[in-house]
């Protein structure tokens, strides 16, 4: 949520404030505003995206080599000039961005304002860069004093980044239970709530760790401290991310270029952890941990959205091949609940960005409880990432997209090796069928790219029922969450009100719906239920609903009786999902493109939930 970026160097820092905020979009775009001091700090927001910060400074003073950056995901107070960040004292000489929420703004709002402060937006951020104001100015401190006290009464989630007017050569940064990275260049500095808008500059960046403040005085470096105000360790590492990767590569849109990555993406994920010709199938996180894996009472699956969606799959996967028990749960449930966890049970964190707050807060309550932690994400480096006892990455590259598609098929691909990795070390998968699982999963990205050539099939079928005011996903097995996931993906870039159900599950309940207007879309490629899915499709033409059906190559049957059918190559059943879901992801997109939607970031919706 949100998007903060940070120059403190020699260069002009407007150009590389603007350059990171386009690249960090995708985490908010409600509204965008820079402060750069040169002598007096002059702060420019608007609401709306980027390119309107751009239109409305045109040629004002953008003089400065010291500067911050936000792009905003609305929490507190409606997107608006007003509300738009950075936020300014009362003095006006102090200036903040945040991302995160204060959740006690509204005590100490009133305080503040018993001792004569006045407030211009609605928003909790103002409030925080008053409370900093209020510290330095009655208690005479410096201004890193001052934000550490200010740190210590706040309660709630924050990344923050602030300049004072009085201290021109220095910039200050601060982070808890919100990501902040900083960039180390030849004497220039940068601040990102991610890496992308850094990477442009330099390799080399330090996440910074719960209740940390980082000071970077100019042309002098940078020191880090904890809330006590004492210098802690550091380690800098290199990141591995191209500037190529965050541009669309010649495609309309992200979503669409990350559609069509998936044949090497999902290879990537594989790299390394699978050989048909050496018969062998190894997760590192798991080679580690084979004891706790085979010995677990339980593997409870804890994930949001998308990634709890891959996390009912890899249910379906780890109870059939490897018969260990499986929960799914809800991040955002478990956390507020009391569950019971004990030492023998393993805790599988599912996050693209790693710092989906929910799963955060999900991952230390099971760390207190004594269970093992395994992180499966995407971005190296992430909060996840390094709180976990163990974990793989899923190596599929930056997802700029908000509506998620090739990190879900990485997802689905790493649990699928894990899955048959553990089968195999309980002598539950037999030589033949380890082969097998092995050459056919091997198969898959040559599988996925036959499947997005039947794009323009697939963006005619999107032609016919693009009007659509509701939809219906049906699947049954393996394939019931990619029914789920399908129907995610519809209402979160074309609106479209889509709900997901277990096929045998239409007759109770949502049958009621069905009429000419309503197209079903049905995952139909399970030889396992084959005949049950026929009776699904007649049950939804009596009712003059509309089928689109998802079908195997050499289906015959249920071509003759759909609307609409997506041929798809064949796979062994556990491996369905990694092909089912393709033709529904763009079948998503191409609908949303034709009703006129914003494909790579969704209203309302933003990349990396942060905030509860």
């Amino acid at each position: 949520m949100c998007g903060i970026v940070a120059y403190n160097g020699n260069r002009s820092a407007y150009p590389i404030l603007i350059s990171g905020l386009k690249k960090l979009e995708y985490r908010g775009y409600d509204s965008t505003g820079v402060s750069i001091l040169n002598g007096n700090l002059n702060t420019y927001k608007r609401k709306g995206k980027v390119n309107d910060l751009e239109d409305f400074i045109g040629s004002k003073d953008l003089k400065g080599t010291l500067g911050i950056g936000h792009t905003r995901w609305a929490t507190h107070g409606a997107p608006n000039h007003i509300n738009a960040h950075p936020h300014s004292s009362e003095d006006g000489k102090l200036v903040l961005v945040h991302n995160g929420i204060i959740e006690n703004y509204d005590l100490l709002k009133s305080s503040l304002e018993d001792l004569g402060h006045t407030f211009k937006s609605d928003t909790d951020t103002e409030v925080l860069v008053h409370l900093i104001e209020e510290y330095k100015n009655s208690q005479d401190l410096n201004t890193r004093d001052a934000l550490i006290k200010a740190l210590n009464k706040v309660i709630g989630a924050y990344a923050i980044v602030l300049i004072d007017k009085d201290s021109p050569n220095i910039l200050y940064g601060a982070r808890k239970s919100s990501p902040l990275v900083l960039g180390i260049g030849e004497n220039e500095h940068f601040i990102g709530s991610d890496a992308t808008p850094i990477v442009e500059y330099t390799d080399q960046v330090v996440y910074l760790e719960d209740e940390q403040v980082v000071e970077i005085v100019k042309d002098k470096g940078y020191t880090i401290l904890d809330l006590e105000k004492n210098e802690v360790d550091i380690e800098v590492h290199k990141i591995d991310l191209k500037i190529e990767e965050l541009e669309k590569g010649g495609y309309d849109h992200f979503m669409l270029k990350e559609i069509f990555q998936q044949p090497q993406t999902i290879l990537e994920s594989m790299r390394g952890r699978i050989n048909a010709k050496e018969e062998w199938v190894q997760v590192g996180g798991l080679t580690e941990n084979l004891d706790r894996f085979q010995n677990a009472d339980r593997i409870i699956f804890v994930a949001c959205g998308t990634s709890w969606h891959a996390a009912l799959v890899g249910e379906y996967l780890f109870e059939e091949l490897a018969r260990i028990p499986v929960e799914v749960e809800y991040a955002s449930e478990f956390r507020y609940r009391n569950p019971i966890l004990t030492e023998n049970d393993v805790v599988i964190v599912l996050s693209q960005s790693g710092e989906t707050a929910d799963s955060l807060a999900a991952l230390e309550l099971a760390k207190s409880k004594g269970a093992m932690t395994y992180g499966l994400v995407n971005v190296v480096g992430s909060s996840i990432a390094r709180m976990t006892d163990s974990g793989s990455y899923m190596h599929s590259g930056p997802e700029i997209g908000v509506a998620s598609t090739k990190a879900f098929t990485s997802m689905l691909t790493v649990l699928s090796l894990m899955a048959i990795q553990l089968g195999r070390e309980k002598n539950l998968i037999l030589d033949d069928s380890y082969l097998e699982y092995i050459y056919e999963l091997e198969s898959i990205p040559n599988k996925v790219s036959a499947i997005l050539e039947v794009n323009d099939k697939i963006k005619y079928i999107a032609a016919e029922v693009k009007g659509a005011q509701n939809a219906l996903y049906l699947g049954r097995g393996f394939n019931f969450p990619i029914a789920l996931e399908g129907a995610l993906k519809l209402k979160e870039i074309s609106y479209i009100h889509a709900e997901g159900y277990p096929a045998a599950e239409m007759k109770h309940g949502p049958i009621a719906l069905i009429d000419l207007y309503m197209p079903v879309i049905i995952i139909a490629t399970n030889k396992s239920a084959y005949d049950k899915i026929i009776s699904n499709i007649e049950e939804v033409k009596a009712r003059k609903g509309t089928v689109i059906a998802i079908v195997d190559e050499d289906d015959v049957r249920i071509k003759q009786l759909a609307d609409y059918t997506i041929t798809i190559p064949r796979t062994q059943e556990i491996f369905s999902p990694l092909l089912s879901i393709i033709p529904l992801q763009l079948l998503s997109y191409h609908i949303a493109v034709m009703r006129g939607c914003h494909v790579d970031q969704p209203r309302n919706l933003a990349k990396s939930v942060t905030v509860e």
